[in-house]
This record gives C-alpha cells, sequence and structure tokens, in this order.
C-alpha cells in the first residue's frame, strides 16, 4: 500500500489540471509505485503465489490503461512512458 504523502507526490507530479486526481496518467503512475513495491516483495518472498497473481492483475491493469491513454492522448501516453521509465 502507498503511503498518503507518497501518493500525494505521485498525482502532483502527474495532474492535468489543479481538480485531477484520476486521470489515466495518474492512475498508470500510482499502480506503477505499486507495482514496484510488490516486485521487491517478491524478490524477497518467492513462494508469495498470492500477491503474484495480484501482481499480474496490476500489470494488465496498467497496460489496459496504457493503451487507453495511446489511442487518445499519445502526447502523454509518451511523456508518462518516459517520466515513469516504462518500454514500449
Amino acid at each position: 500500500m502507498l503511503a498518503k504523502d507518497k501518493k500525494k507526490k505521485v498525482i502532483e507530479r502527474f495532474k492535468q489540471h489543479p481538480q485531477d486526481t484520476g486521470s489515466a496518467a495518474i492512475q498508470v503512475a500510482l499502480l506503477s509505485e505499486r507495482i514496484k513495491y510488490l516486485s521487491d516483495h517478491l524478490k524477497k518472498h518467492k513462494k508469495d503465489f498470492h500477491t503474484r497473481r495480484g501482481l499480474l492483475a496490476l500489470v494488465g491493469r496498467r497496460r489496459r490503461l496504457l493503451d487507453y491513454l495511446k489511442k487518445h492522448d499519445v502526447k502523454n501516453y509518451e511523456e508518462v512512458l518516459k517520466e515513469l521509465d516504462l518500454k514500449k
């Protein structure tokens, strides 16, 4: 789970307007943070298959959001990829 202050920093970095808290770019960034956290957890706990299944679900959700972003706003999509250092 992400700490409130870390979540707030991510939202501040990716928001597109002052009241923006749930755009696709923000959702991708928050999912990326959770994926990073769970990946570190799985490096320590190799047999935690429940967490692995949850991680795969998060990766799939992030992939779908990135596909949506690519279809509707290519410029923002490329900025998010660069900012989060993701490959496509």
